[in-house]
């Protein structure tokens, strides 16, 4: 499926991102709140890479440049959410491109991501775009109540 690929920048763009960033975010319950955030992490250089069909937004890739001990400079997808009714119609694919794309443009040697260990689909896509799992990742809540969706796979 052709669809094009660009950055969202505007806050009424992430505005129109809500419902589809819901789905894979359950726990964002407002929309006010998911701008600020996002205007937030952007400062932090947090982009949201978007694949609309037509007027719609279809898929969305949420990411930053990051530098550690362990990759050096890498870019690191914080999120990465299809329409359902537009899964398996190569979107996915078409934005990990784009990511992989400038991660290279920006001197880094490696992608990084973390999934749900439950998200089996989600694994078989990322073992097909040549990832491959290294490590578990760790949590530990700080402060304030939980999150239910973390409860709900504890």
């Amino acid at each position: 499926m052709s669809v094009c690929i660009d950055h969202l920048e505007t806050p009424e763009d992430i505005q129109a991102l809500y419902s589809l960033m819901k789905d894979l975010r359950p726990h964002l319950q407002d929309e006010s709140e998911f701008v600020e955030r996002v205007q937030r992490q952007r400062e932090n250089g947090y982009r949201l890479l978007c694949a609309w069909a037509g007027e719609h937004v279809v898929g969305a890739a949420g990411y930053r440049l990051l530098e550690n001990l362990l990759y050096g400079p890498y870019l690191y997808i914080d999120d990465l959410v299809i329409l359902k009714k537009y899964r398996r119609n190569g979107i996915g694919t078409q934005l990990i491109d784009a990511t992989k794309l400038y991660a290279q443009e920006h001197g880094c040697r490696y992608l990084v991501l973390d999934t749900r260990i439950h998200m089996r689909i989600a694994h078989r896509f990322y073992f097909r775009q040549g990832f491959s799992a290294h490590a578990v990742h760790f949590t530990q809540r700080l402060a304030g109540e939980p999150d239910q969706t973390l409860i709900d796979l504890a």
